[in-house]
């Protein structure tokens, strides 16, 4: 690494750090002059301390540090382990989806991998949420696409929202092929300069060939961006929701001396395009906003009572002409206040999917164009 970047670490985390230390406290004695006040700049005009920063070209780098050694009033804060810690820092903060500090071996008990779920909606879109990328979801897909073809199901919802990533490129490949055609490749894993690509493609003719729509945020992670950016390259999926997590990398754990542990990304997918994913993922096409709570509770209850329910918003009924051209609803907000009068509040909404309810309008929206 440059010495210009180091020192621009440096820079960003100690500023915040001296600026606290060099802040004289106020004295109540202190004279209030008549000069004239000086006009502040207006906020937006205020440049944050990363701008600063990055504006400092490499003499005043250098000299920042020279001038800080120098002068500070403490120099035991300006030793070399203090600016090597320094370092650490600016670079865990600048580079949260590249590196990450591991607390020790300690044993982590691993997450559930979430499950596979499918669904024909409204008798004609198929609905899948893949889950974590593992053989048991694979098996789980092929069935699902089997039994959509077998209703002729032209239009494939896919969910990567419960998909985080994995180390087995290969077995995420799969999910992939389903989808891509045959001969293509799917992501590219690229080293630094000097080293071989490795190449994902598909073997084999995809599984569907319809109407795609691709369901993401920041859940999807790692292989399955790639997944969602080859979607979108081959079949032309729309990709609705949210910036998935940046994190389109393969990583390797390096030991420390005292146990710790740095987590850091060797290598960076690639889209079939060329483009690299990491670290800014893939933006969608329709962005839709949705709280993680409200994703997580519908995931947990739509095995049971399938997504129909959290998509579909029932409008309450209009009692009358009047009430429904003032969109009014007088004898049901009677009810509802006599209940909360006796104690019961009235019965909550359940969540809604406004993602999913968004490709459900599209997928409708070209199935009318097309028949005009």
């Amino acid at each position: 690494m440059s010495r210009l970047l180091l020192a621009t670490f440096l820079i960003s985390v100690l500023g915040a750090n001296l600026a606290a230390q060099l802040q004289a406290p106020t004295s109540a004695s202190q004279t209030v002059t008549n000069s004239p006040a000086q006009p502040t700049p207006s906020p937006s005009a205020t440049p944050t301390l990363e701008e600063l920063v990055n504006s400092l070209g490499p003499a005043d780098l250098q000299a920042f540090i020279t001038l800080l050694k120098a002068n500070f009033t403490n120099p035991d804060a300006i030793t070399d382990t203090q600016l090597s810690r320094a370092t650490v820092e600016g670079l865990l903060v600048r580079m949260p989806r590249g590196i990450t500090l591991l607390a020790g071996k300690e044993s982590v008990a691993p997450a559930t991998p979430a499950g596979f779920y499918s669904e024909l909606i409204a008798g004609r879109t198929g609905y899948v949420r893949l889950g974590a990328l593992n053989n048991a979801n694979l098996q789980a897909l092929d069935k699902a696409l089997s039994g959509f073809a077998a209703k002729k199901v032209n239009d494939l919802i896919v969910d990567l929202r419960a998909s985080s990533g994995t180390s087995d490129l290969s077995l995420a490949t799969e999910f992939a092929k389903r989808f891509c055609p045959k001969g293509k490749p799917v992501f590219t894993v690229r080293k630094p300069t000097g080293r071989q690509d490795r190449v994902f493609s598909s073997d084999r003719e995809p599984e569907f060939r319809g109407l795609l729509m691709v369901l993401a945020d920041n859940d999807t992670s790692g292989a399955a961006e790639a997944i969602a950016a080859a979607l979108r390259f081959y079949n032309k999926a729309l990709v609705i929701g949210q910036p998935t997590a940046g994190r389109a990398a393969e990583y390797s754990d390096l030991p420390l001396p005292n146990g710790k542990g740095l987590r850091l990304a060797v290598a960076e997918m690639v889209s079939p395009e060329g483009r690299s994913l990491f670290p800014e993922g893939v933006k969608p096409d329709l962005p839709v906003e949705m709280s993680l709570s409200e994703k997580q509770q519908i995931f947990q209850s739509s095995s049971e009572k399938g997504m129909g329910p959290f998509i579909y918003e029932t409008g309450r009924p209009h009692m009358s002409e009047a009430a429904l051209l003032a969109g009014t609803n007088p004898e049901l907000e009677a009810a509802e206040a006599a209940q909360q009068r006796r104690g019961h509040a009235p019965e909550k909404p359940p969540p809604h999917d406004p993602v999913l309810q968004r490709a459900l309008d599209v997928v409708t929206s070209l199935e009318v164009y097309q028949k005009h």
